[in-house]
């Protein structure tokens, strides 16, 4: 629907019956998730939950756990049966994503078409199983040893699994898992009958339900002239977000003629587009695993931060980890974490696009690009381009990301996820918004050609 804009596509969709449908049946499954996000699982104690955030805020001190706690929708603080989140798969896509280049068998399947994607897809549901069991028993560790609510006073945070059998905690992590089996298939049912990536619309739905509250605390605790800062600047970064994820290279592409038989084939010209943010939030979750490596060192070693004074209770390498690696306000995590943002930008960007596979395709197809011989110049010339757009969008990525930090810098917050327009939540937003409305237009336009041909 060329010229239209997001609310006239909107209100076009809920016009045709079909697409109408498919909307409705995404807003239930939406629904649905939500409602198991807040239902309690057996054995745990909401009470103590609500009373210790109450006291200590509905956010962990480890960073890691925050970032998680956003993506789940607030669940995981909370021990529901949704508590995982789309977590668990997501890892899982991005393992099994990575080991196409490392395994053959993968490699083969790839390159199998439909029959091959299914088989991806079910050991990718099955290592989202196992890393489902793995992260739900990791969590109520760090529950039942306090790491979860490190703020919380301890006489609280051990009512908050007064059981702790073997049994109840069995319990308790195949509640856990089978959430996370069930989103996986509601997220494949939104994928299948409604409109989107189920996936990331799940995610989406997550993520939008923690602005309420993150920007209610901004206006109870910054005051009114700061909040209407705040939305003057979420403003600008969602539009420059929109502006930067629309943005791309088209390289022309000319196909030859071929004679078929008596009629002739080819001779149109096309274009191979490249995006300015190819990786897409990908590098930002990696640097964020890796950077909480040094966290989990030095909870491992017993090293404890007092959290209003930040004062470090060893010395040595310990104290340097977490006074300037683990701070997320400090400078030498802001400009580690912008590096590594950069470097598995490009990382990610070398294993998924390969300029020598899309030359050859080209090549079997009879398309050129003009000014450039088929093989390997073309190949050149796409790892060419490729390298020099891979730069502003690894800087992009590095630069919204790390707002955050600049946030927790600036302002001296306890939390860098009390500023919701920026990093990876942003990132998410808009591109799942993007892509999801981009198909209720295609899905329009169809019908209107399929209207006009009847």
């Amino acid at each position: 629907m060329p010229g239209g804009s997001l609310l006239t596509a909107f209100v076009s969709a809920l016009k045709t019956p079909d697409l109408r449908k498919k909307i409705l049946f995404v807003l239930a499954m939406v629904a649905i998730y939500r409602l198991g996000a807040t239902i309690p699982s057996p054995g745990v104690s909401y009470s103590a939950i609500n009373q210790c955030i109450d006291l200590a805020g509905d956010a962990s001190q480890n960073s890691a756990l925050t970032l998680l706690n956003l993506f789940s929708g607030g669940a995981l603080l909370q021990l529901s049966v949704f508590a995982l989140g789309i977590m668990p798969y997501i890892t899982a896509s991005i393992i099994t994503q990575l080991l196409t280049v490392v395994i053959p068998r993968f490699e083969q399947l790839k390159k199998q078409g439909q029959a091959g994607q299914a088989k991806m897809t079910q050991y990718t549901r099955y290592l989202t199983i196992a890393l489902g069991i793995l992260q739900s028993t990791a969590f109520i560790a760090l529950a039942i040893n306090g790491s979860m609510f490190g703020s919380c006073p301890e006489n609280i945070r051990d009512q908050i699994i007064p059981d702790q059998g073997a049994l109840a905690l069995i319990v308790m992590v195949l509640t856990m898992t089978a959430g996370t089996a069930a989103i996986m298939w509601m997220g494949e049912l939104i994928t299948d009958r409604g409109i989107g990536n189920g996936m990331s619309i799940l995610i989406f739905t997550s993520i939008a339900s923690r602005i309420p509250a993150e920007g209610s605390n901004i206006l109870t605790n910054q005051g009114g002239v700061i909040f209407t800062l705040f939305i003057i600047i979420a403003i600008a970064i969602i539009a420059t977000v929109v502006f930067v994820e629309q943005g791309q290279r088209r390289l022309p592409v000319q196909y030859a003629k071929r004679m078929i038989g008596r009629k002739m084939y080819g001779g149109t010209s096309t274009y191979l587009p490249l995006k300015v943010n190819q990786a897409g939030v990908i590098p930002v979750i990696f640097a964020t695993s890796l950077l909480y490596i040094p966290s989990l060192l030095v909870q491992l070693t017993g090293v404890t931060t007092d959290p209003d004074t930040g004062t470090v209770t060893s010395g040595g390498w310990q104290q340097f980890i977490s006074l300037y690696i683990v701070n997320q306000a400090s400078w030498v995590h802001i400009v580690l974490y912008f590096a590594l943002i950069i470097f598995f930008t490009y990382f990610y960007v070398g294993i998924t696009f390969n300029p020598t596979e899309r030359a050859d395709d080209l090549k079997k197809y009879g398309g050129f690009i003009p000014g450039y011989r088929p093989g390997r110049p073309t190949a050149e010339y796409l790892q060419y381009v490729l390298s020099r757009i891979t730069l502003p969008g690894s800087l992009y990525l590095g630069i919204v990301a790390i707002l955050p930090n600049l946030f927790l810098e600036f302002t001296g917050s306890g939390n860098n996820q009390n500023f919701p327009f920026g990093g990876t939540a942003v990132l998410i937003m808009v591109g799942v918004g993007l892509d999801t409305v981009k198909q209720i237009e295609t899905q329009l336009m169809q019908r209107n050609y399929e209207g006009f041909l009847r």
